[in-house]
């Protein structure tokens, strides 16, 4: 039977807690770093939860 394939790009993005939401990172933290400023920097670390809408349009990727 034929199964749906893991989106390999949101996979690497988002992970799933073991309740069920998706945990996203901010964009723009991934490389080139160094020339942001430290606000923007430390605004990134902290990680964020899909909203319902976008959950239910990117949960069949997973």
């Amino acid at each position: 039977m034929p199964k749906m394939k893991t989106h390999k790009g949101t996979s690497k993005v988002c992970k799933v807690r073991p309740g069920g939401s998706i945990k996203i990172g901010h964009p723009g933290t991934r490389h080139n770093t160094g020339k942001k400023n430290a606000a923007s920097n430390r605004c990134g670390r902290t990680a964020s939860t899909l909203s319902n809408s976008d959950y239910k349009r990117i949960k069949d990727l997973i």
